[in-house]
């Protein structure tokens, strides 16, 4: 089945924008063209695609359909690249999925390194980013698992390593007799929401044992870090988000010379992967500066 370009077209603006007169103003058209598009498409392909309301969501067939387009944009991108055409219709879009530690410390500098690319960054955490890739809603993902997912080509970069930390009060306060099990079990600990096992990961590490100690739940890099640096709990935090804390004393290892390192993996569509080197390249550049070789 072919699809009309402008139909795609103002498929991934609604979703994009969450409104049809958003839409309307970026495609340069009316309200209504927009309207008449998406029915024709929605007819089309007999599949309702998106939920109405403020704002504009799609349905799973609508968001599959909006991926196609952005899909067909880096395609048609790679092909004016290849023939030294003048490409003229503007920059890319790109979705991307990719842990918030890597987004606060290290990808910023391959998102940088490339032209006439928008992002669209999904976050989620690295153990569970290949899954995004598996149901096709992003065209590349930061993960942890270098199992390559069906379809796709798998990069090693390196490893981002943490340090389990917490501010001196809070050393004081509960770990005064050491970082023992019983301890680690009383203590408050960070955790950025229900899938990072980062905490756990390392207390099986140093303990052996299997805790569920008490924790804050912050969805944030640098929430985590201040969160540390307040006493609040303790910590995995990258080892280069805190570097500066740890220099100045406010933050201080759990035990000294006992990080965790987290091998990651960037794994694209390989259907994608002519039109996506540009971007893979600097992704392993930027990689090769801001991870520990594995």
């Amino acid at each position: 089945m072919q699809f009309d370009p402008q139909h795609l077209a103002a498929l991934a603006a609604i979703l994009r924008l969450g409104s049809f007169e958003g839409a309307a103003s970026a495609l340069s058209v009316t309200p209504s063209a927009v309207s008449q598009r998406i029915r024709a498409l929605e007819e089309r392909v007999g599949l309702p695609l998106i939920h109405r309301g403020t704002p504009c969501t799609g349905t799973a067939a609508g968001l599959r359909l909006a991926r196609h387009a952005e899909d067909v944009g880096l395609l048609e991108a790679q092909v004016s690249r290849d023939l030294a055409l003048d490409q003229g219709a503007g920059p890319v879009r790109v979705r991307i999925a990719v842990n918030a530690d890597s987004l606060a410390t290290w990808f910023l500098a391959a998102m940088t390194g490339v032209e006439d690319v928008l992002f669209d960054l999904v976050i989620d955490d690295q153990d569970h980013s290949a899954d995004w890739l598996r149901r096709g809603e992003v065209a590349a993902a930061i993960t942890a698992n270098d199992k390559p997912v069906p379809g796709c080509d798998a990069h090693p970069l390196g490893a981002l390593r943490y340090i389990a930390t917490a501010s001196p009060a809070f050393m004081q306060r509960w770990f005064a007799g050491g970082v023992t099990a019983e301890a680690l079990e009383r203590a408050p600990c960070l955790t950025f929401n229900a899938k990072d096992r980062l905490q756990q990961r390392w207390i099986e590490v140093q303990t052996g044992a299997r805790l569920s100690p008490p924790c804050h739940y912050l969805p944030s890099s640098q929430g985590f870090v201040d969160a540390a640096s307040a006493g609040m709990g303790w910590g995995m935090n990258p080892r280069a988000l805190v570097r500066g804390q740890l220099d100045r004393g406010d933050l201080v290892p759990l035990i000294p010379h006992r990080p965790l390192d987290v091998p990651l993996t960037w794994q694209v569509s390989r259907v994608l992967t002519p039109a996506l080197a540009p971007l893979t390249r600097a992704v392993r550049r930027a990689a090769a500066l801001g991870l520990n070789p594995d």
